[in-house]
């Protein structure tokens, strides 16, 4: 499952979408629901009031400030052209709408009702009345069936696979639209549809949905643009007559009148200005800023908070992510004697402050995480795939390399340069070079925050004791973005998110089908028929029990492919606030969730008076 859009956003939400999803009707298949859920039934009624991780009687008003990185050129975060402004996500709604405190459950937000078939064969949503655009119109069936076909046809190579089993969509009224899915098991697809983001027909239908632009779109959602200086800043300021303000699923939510986002060159220059009171609240990645950067006076003066909020989500994978499509990688003895010369634990003592826990499992902090080795259950499903898995998946637990001190690290180098010779690398004039052909082992690093050189140069210094080269390159946001989606690298920093209940994203992460669309987030390039199967059987979980089986056996079969060297992760969000918002008193199963925040009047107009009183 992966998010649709990206609400009161981090500041560079535009890249990190992530997704959820979910089925199985509330009361009986075949019957208009109010909500639904991957498996069981959804926590909250048809009566509910208001989720339970919001105040509903929160108080609306004041300004929030973001910082972002890097600029922006448009206000489609559609399709792969571009670098979209950060929030944008606000402008647009959906058919349904998740919770944050279930594995998997939406409710209506554009549709007051879905309709899911017994058969599971199709879903058919009821549009609001009252539901409407920015220019007045309301939203209606023909608005969803172009919204299908453009995001499916002219949007990101996303949408095509996501959308992939969808078989037709059907106007059956002025309000009402009906999805009728390809055959075979995809419990999410009902919950996939009620994803979509709703495009107005009328303002889209005559423009090019594949270009860049900075015409401000006609959007569904709480809040509009209000202005904004190109690659600079972007102001959102919330619609007094926002149609679903009033909706169960939007009470306690977007509390704040407007919303700011400052553009920074690098991460560096925006803590500086955070400090310096130019905006209101930052989600700190980094562990060394975490611990030693925010020594200031206003921390002191209890001016600025730093908290840190929980979740119980799975941790994904970040990692250095190889790109198979690299003759240099394709072989797996090369990608895993790599991560022998990552030190982690030296990176965690030095670099980390301890604050991280290594990476295993590309679904950590969860049930979902394959542990030790693979049970009855899971074996069922990968013996008949045995002949394209790597062997270690029936016989062992995969943990990355450890090295507690130098003895641990020559040791790992040994053990890399042992698999290096056996893929036909050998050693020249103190560099390691194809034992055929005599090209070096050589190789780049592309990153976009200069903050990760860091963490780089060390591991490029214990490549360099086998003979390695790799060179660390630093470019800026939009020819990041760029060469990602062209997958023009060597390796680069990648985070797969993962949900609670994963699902056709995983199409997209790891499918043949994916590895050679421009755009797709296979970045690695990963062709395996046995990750394909795995995926379909996790698409087709009949229930939570084997959707968690199914995912871990999909975890081994990932984490023996060698596909990146894994890095760290923590279950909660560092969070550093200057004293002025409130927040509810519940954290829910998915974390903190900024839009459900208010500036609290009376700290903002005391934060004020002492921010006015420390002016010289």
């Amino acid at each position: 499952m992966t998010r649709a859009k990206n609400r009161f956003s981090w500041p560079r939400a535009a890249g990190l979408l992530g997704l959820a999803t979910l089925l199985v009707a509330t009361v009986v298949l075949g019957d208009p629901v109010h909500g639904i859920a991957l498996h069981g039934q959804p926590k909250y009624g048809p009566d509910f009031h208001h989720f339970d991780y919001v105040d509903p009687n929160a108080p609306k008003g004041g300004e929030a400030r973001f910082a972002a990185i890097g600029g922006f050129d448009t206000f489609n975060p559609f399709n792969i052209k571009g670098e979209a402004a950060a929030g944008i996500g606000q402008l647009f709604e959906t058919l349904l709408t998740d919770s944050k405190d279930e594995p998997f459950s939406e409710y209506g937000l554009i549709a007051e009702s879905v309709d899911v078939a017994e058969d599971r064969g199709s879903a058919t949503f009821a549009i609001r009345p009252q539901a409407k655009f920015h220019d007045g119109s309301p939203i209606t069936a023909a608005d969803v069936l172009f919204s299908f076909e453009t995001l499916k046809t002219k949007g990101s190579p996303f949408y095509r696979l996501y959308y992939a089993n969808v078989a037709k969509a059907e106007k059956l009224g002025d309000r009402q639209v009906k999805f009728v899915f390809s055959p075979g098991e995809n419990r999410e697809l009902p919950l996939i549809m009620g994803q979509m983001p709703v495009l107005s027909k009328k303002y889209w239908q005559d423009r090019d949905f594949s270009a860049t632009t900075l015409e401000v779109p006609v959007g569904s959602g709480p809040y509009r643009i209000e202005r904004f200086e190109p690659g600079r800043f972007i102001v959102y300021q919330r619609d007094e007559n926002y149609w679903g303000k009033d909706l169960p699923v939007n009470r306690g939510l977007h509390n704040i009148d407007r919303l700011r986002y400052d553009y920074y060159r690098d991460v560096t220059v925006a803590l500086e200005a955070f400090k310096s009171g130019a905006y209101d609240l930052r989600l700190e990645n980094s562990a060394k800023q975490w611990a030693t950067g925010y020594d200031f006076p206003a921390l002191t003066k209890g001016l600025v908070k730093k908290e840190t909020f929980l979740n119980q989500m799975p941790s994904g994978m970040q990692g250095f992510a190889f790109n198979l499509r690299r003759p240099l990688f394709q072989d797996s003895r090369v990608r895993q004697a790599l991560g022998y010369a990552f030190d982690f634990e030296w990176s965690n003592r030095n670099l980390f402050y301890n604050q991280y826990t290594r990476t295993r499992s590309y679904f950590d902090n969860s049930e979902l995480a394959a542990r030790g080795l693979p049970s009855p259950e899971e074996l069922a499903l990968l013996e008949p795939l045995r002949k394209e898995l790597p062997p270690a998946v029936f016989t062992t637990a995969y943990e990355p390399p450890v090295a507690n001190d130098d003895a641990q690290l020559r040791a790992n180098l040994q053990k890399a340069l042992q698999l290096l010779r056996e893929a036909g690398w050998t050693f020249r004039d103190r560099k390691l070079v194809n034992a055929q052909t005599g090209e070096p082992f050589r190789f780049e690093l592309l990153i976009a925050e200069p903050t990760w050189e860091r963490i780089a140069l060390p591991f490029a210094r214990n490549l360099e004791r086998l003979g390695i080269e790799m060179s660390v390159r630093t470019v800026d946001s939009a020819q990041y973005e760029n060469r990602l989606r062209d997958f023009d690298f060597d390796m680069v920093v990648n985070v797969w998110g993962q949900s609670l209940s994963p699902g056709n994203e995983q199409r997209e992460f790891w499918s043949s089908a994916a590895a050679d669309q421009p755009g797709s987030r296979n970045l690695v390039g990963l062709k395996n028929p046995a990750v394909d199967r795995l995926v379909d059987q996790v698409i087709a979980a009949p229930d939570r029990a084997s959707l968690a089986t199914r995912v871990r056996a999909l975890d081994r079969a990932l984490q023996w492919n060698y596909l990146v060297i894994p890095h760290w992760h923590i279950p909660y969000a560092r969070i550093a606030y200057w004293d002025k918002f409130g927040y509810p008193a519940v954290t829910p199963l998915q974390g903190v969730q900024l839009d459900a925040w208010w500036i609290d009047p009376a700290k903002a107009a005391a934060l004020a008076g002492t921010k006015t009183a420390d002016k010289p």
